[in-house]
């Protein structure tokens, strides 16, 4: 029998799968069967194995087939067995050396010709291939992808033919390196420079990026929210080296890191309304992460808010809590990380002209309430900052000499400053703060807890939305490099208050 190894993930576990190959000898029929639960995609490869093999003008002998995939209480899916199991059987024929394939992982999808195509998952698979001290086998397009993980055992044969004249000694294939990956990573686009006025708004974003938190901008049409929501990528600090890997990650499960180098700027995922909670939280039959963990370390923009399905939009709140999302099926849980700031965006009303007697409708503010009514308030109980977003003044549009825009480069400088301060005390942004760390972080004086009580109590504040001002006035004093919590800073946190409370709110 010979035994290689493969992979499988469920969600960013990896586990390690034992292909299995057996030709039996007797008097049953030549048959090729695949069993330990494997899916569909996993059962074609029996196919597809048999052509290539046909096309190298190899022959099987007349007897049984047999590949097990172990252990076999645990669902095999995805394209990516082919090679090992291809690998498996020129092994049991005599054509590959078993002994020194037992030390790879092996992870490939095959056309019928031979040539080995691109999988999903390379570079976590080379992630857990290093640290468990195996070289890795993979299509020569994700070569640089394993790369990326800082192993340099890696084979990666554009075909079939160069693997078996790689260990026959007839050609020695090249390890990969980081350089042979196209860099085609976006960088941000915009500048806060080019918004003219907001300047209610922008400071918000700001506090935003300073502390991680949570945003909803309400304005009429044409306001400026989604031009100021995409900019917020503009202000926000570099990832780590941590955050660029896991993230990355992410995005190689999902089949979407495709020829781009590690992700190394900060996500920022704009999902349309019509999103399904699937493609929101992730699923399928093969547990791909969604938008929500492809948002993991950046941003997660929703635009018409109201027009998202409630109970997609409930699917937030949990992840909102524990920065991570658990996808259960029937046969197998995946565990993503979902640690994201949200950014929303809405109309006040269906027409978004609330508040505007010459543009609002006849339905006015009834309408306006049902529409709003549509977002829970426990969902908006968890977020942070409730701006209003007023129509721009046509003369805010004339650029002032004296007084230029600040770009968002400035704007950053202050951001990364309030951030470097949030590490260095507490190890995380304001935003995560709970129970005894913000006690701690954000502790405040007799006179200002009367104050923030009295406030709460007008305001009917939940005990979450009580933190919450403790949150964002903590922020904003990092932002003015204060030691401790000021009056002032508390009077601004409480004026991003929830909706329902503001200029388009429903009273």
């Amino acid at each position: 029998m010979i035994s290689l190894n493969s992979i499988i993930f469920n969600g960013m576990d990896a586990t390690r799968i034992d292909v299995q190959v057996q030709l039996v000898s007797g008097l049953a029929k030549p048959e090729f069967n695949i069993i330990g639960l494997a899916d569909r995609a996993v059962k074609e490869s029996a196919e597809r194995i048999r052509n290539v093999i046909s096309a190298l003008n190899l022959h099987l002998p007349p007897k049984p087939l047999t590949v097990n995939l172990s252990p076999a209480d645990v669902e095999k899916n995805g394209s990516h067995f082919d090679l090992p199991i291809l690998c498996g059987i020129l092994c049991a024929i005599g054509i590959l050396p078993p002994e020194k394939l037992s030390h790879y992982v092996i992870l490939g999808e095959i056309g019928l010709d031979g040539a080995i195509v691109r999988t999903d998952g390379v570079l976590p698979a080379s992630v857990w291939a290093r640290k468990n001290n195996m070289g890795i086998i993979c299509p020569a397009s994700s070569g640089a992808e394993a790369a990326l993980a800082g192993h340099n055992d890696i084979l990666a044969p554009a075909h079939v033919m160069d693997l078996i004249n790689h260990f026959s000694g007839a050609i020695t294939l090249t390890p990969p390196t980081v350089e042979d990956i196209k860099q085609t990573q976006q960088k941000p686009i915009g500048d806060f420079a080019e918004v003219y006025g907001q300047e209610s708004a922008k400071r918000a974003l700001e506090i935003a990026a300073a502390g991680g938190h949570a945003m909803l901008m309400v304005g009429p049409p044409g306001s400026g929210k989604t031009m100021l929501a995409s900019r917020l990528a503009t202000i926000l600090p570099e990832m780590t080296a941590d955050e660029v890997l896991e993230t990355s990650v992410i995005y190689s499960i999902a089949g979407q890191l495709g020829d781009k180098s590690l992700i190394t700027n900060r996500p920022f995922r704009s999902v349309h309304h019509t999103a399904s909670p699937v493609s929101l939280a992730g699923g399928g039959s093969d547990a791909k992460p969604g938008e929500i963990s492809l948002a993991h370390n950046g941003v997660l923009f929703l635009d018409e808010l109201p027009e998202f399905d409630r109970a997609t939009l409930e699917i937030l709140r949990q992840p909102m809590e524990s920065g991570k999302i658990t996808i259960s099926r029937a046969k197998r849980n995946a565990t993503y990380p979902a640690r994201f700031q949200l950014i929303a965006a809405m109309n006040p009303c269906p027409c978004g002209n609330l508040g505007n007697a010459a543009l609002s409708c006849s339905r006015a503010p009834r309408c306006a309430e049902a529409y709003q009514n549509k977002i829970s308030g426990p969902l908006l109980d968890r977020i942070d900052l409730h701006v209003d977003v007023d129509a721009v003044n046509p003369w805010d549009m004339k650029p002032n000499t004296d007084t230029p825009i600040e770009t968002s480069a400035q704007i950053r400088a202050r951001v990364v400053a309030a951030r470097a301060r949030q590490i260095a005390r507490q190890g995380c942004v304001n935003a995560l703060l709970d129970g005894a760390a913000l006690t701690a972080a954000a502790p405040l004086s007799e006179e200002l807890t009367d104050f923030l009580n009295t406030a709460a109590e007008k305001m009917s504040m939940s005990a979450r939305g009580y933190n919450r001002i403790k949150r964002i006035a903590r922020t904003i004093a990092d932002l003015r490099g204060a030691e401790n919590i000021e009056m002032s800073d508390l009077a601004e946190a409480l004026s991003y208050r929830p909706i329902g409370r503001g200029k388009y709110g429903v009273k």
